[in-house]
């Protein structure tokens, strides 16, 4: 069993946490505290103590603690799902999100779930009676769990395309398909792509459109990691890069891709004369990175917004309106510093 995280008042306990003192994976600490029959009891027994020691808030008292929130708005709320709330990515989502709600009169309650599907679906479902609707921006759930859960909670999807679930799709596919035109077009002919969670539906995405791309040119699209979407993740992310011989990578994400900038400084390696770096999502930071990031530009407050609108419409909607069910908005490449020609090319010059 490992040393008890250090959760402070200005950093609560997470189920990481939990999961860390306990000795078992996140997912088995969500299901001990959600539905405590799918643990063993010793299990469950240590995860319990542990979560008591860290002061963890389960989901029990995240209801408790929310329906007093928002007990002077009458119902008039909407839940806001995030995979990890330290994301900058997610920031323009809950900056758009809450001012849409807000400008309607609904309050907004923000949930971390810690890129975890059960934690995700648990809070859905737990917590269903403090709020009228969710947005659920990268749900972690499969096709099958989302299907079930817009069945029973009006929801919005973002950056998620399911059947029959109402959903604002940022199309980052066709960014990456821009990013691979762009490093063919400097002579990279070595190009991989850095994966994210294998849980990510967009990392499926993503993934897709840069086989497309590759084989376009007749060239052989390599898969490295997964990887975890965090600028940490970028340290074996870039070890890998350079294990692989590749002389361009395209980063399931700018945390991702800045991680690996760091890291490839610190083993000498030059951004952009040696290897070139694309991102994808834009976050603040991006363009002032070093050097700054190539990535594909999204326009996130905005999903926010049209998912909210969206929700809204389909809670409020008249027996003869037909609200909008998918909206797909565009993306576009930006380049800056992090890419350049490939070093063969710079040879020849």
């Amino acid at each position: 069993m490992q040393n008890s995280p250090s959760a402070t008042p200005e950093r609560p306990a997470t189920l990481k946490d939990v999961a860390d003192l306990s000795g078992v994976a996140t997912s088995t600490v969500s299901r001990a505290l959600s539905t405590p029959s799918r643990v063993n009891a010793a299990t469950r027994e240590r995860i319990e103590r542990a979560a008591e020691k860290l002061g963890y808030i389960g989901t029990s008292q995240a209801r408790k603690l929310s329906m007093g929130a928002i007990a002077n708005v009458q119902g008039k709320s909407i839940a806001v799902l995030v995979a990890d709330v330290s994301n900058p990515f997610y920031f323009d989502i809950i900056r758009g999100t809450q001012q849409q709600a807000r400008a309607a009169g609904y309050s907004q309650l923000l949930i971390d779930t810690e890129e975890s599907s059960e934690l995700e679906q648990s809070m859905l479902r737990g917590l269903r009676g403090s709020f009228d609707g969710a947005v659920i921006a990268a749900s972690r759930l499969t096709d099958r769990e989302l299907t079930e859960i817009s069945a029973a909670i009006p929801i919005v999807a973002i950056n998620r395309q399911t059947a029959g679930v109402p959903s604002v799709f940022i199309d980052s596919p066709f960014g990456i398909d821009q990013a691979v035109e762009h490093l063919i077009s400097l002579g990279h002919r070595e190009v991989v792509y850095a994966a994210g969670p294998e849980t990510s539906w967009s990392n499926e995405g993503r993934w897709r459109s840069f086989v497309r791309a590759m084989k376009r040119h007749g060239l052989t699209a390599r898969r490295l990691g997964p990887f975890s979407p965090k600028l940490v993740g970028g340290a074996a992310a870039a070890d890998a890069v350079i294990n692989s011989g590749a002389t361009a990578c395209v980063a399931f994400n700018d945390l991702l891709a800045i991680g690996m900038l760091s890291r490839l400084r610190d083993r000498g390696v030059r951004v952009p004369d040696d290897v070139s770096i694309v991102g994808c999502d834009d976050i603040f930071g991006a363009d002032f990175c070093n050097p700054p990031l190539t990535t594909l530009t999204a326009p996130i407050e905005q999903a926010g917004r049209v998912a909210v609108s969206m929700l809204l419409a389909n809670l409020s909607q008249e027996p003869q309106q037909t609200p909008r069910h998918a909206v797909v908005l565009p993306t576009h490449l930006t380049v800056r510093d992090s890419t350049g020609p490939a070093p063969s090319r710079k040879k020849a010059q």
